[in-house]
């Protein structure tokens, strides 16, 4: 059964998912403060790499719009935690979706079984938990953060 796919005014799906270090954050806890789910499909791959290390450059940016940047993918926190020490990361969460596998990818409408991971989504959500944003990339193309910083900056 396919889950029906989310809208921009829809509430965004409640999650909790470890980050790098291994702490949980969940949606609800960040409530006041915009989000930035970045999905990509795996740690370790060229584009994914591209699309991690533009969040990080664009975190102060972003915190001082009062926006966090997440960036989800099924991969485990022990792979997320090695991934984000080689590529510097330290301001921006690697969220692990690995159990149950892609949980909150399917959550969001993202999950690719036949691949068995998310697609590659930006997705913003408000500060009350409504979705704002949605933007779907192919697998090969790198996410526009600038489009999001753009976006935040004209709804400031």
């Amino acid at each position: 059964m396919k889950e029906a796919v989310l809208k921009v005014g829809d509430a965004a799906p409640e999650f909790t998912l470890s980050n790098q270090e291994g702490e949980e954050i969940s949606l609800s806890s960040l409530r006041g403060k915009k989000v930035l789910l970045s999905f990509h499909p795996l740690a370790w791959t060229g584009v994914c790499e591209i699309q991690m290390r533009t969040l990080e450059v664009k975190a102060e940016a972003l915190e001082k719009l009062n926006t966090r940047a997440f960036g989800v993918s099924v991969d485990g926190v022990p792979a997320k935690k090695a991934w984000a020490e080689a590529l510097g990361i330290k301001q921006t969460g690697l969220l692990a979706d690995f159990w149950p596998h892609g949980e909150v990818a399917r959550k969001y409408s993202l999950f690719r079984e036949k691949d068995g991971f998310s697609g590659r989504a930006n997705i913003l959500i408000d500060e009350e938990g409504k979705i704002e944003l949605v933007r779907n990339y192919r697998i090969s193309e790198v996410p526009d953060i600038e489009e999001i910083v753009r976006f935040l900056q004209a709804s400031a």
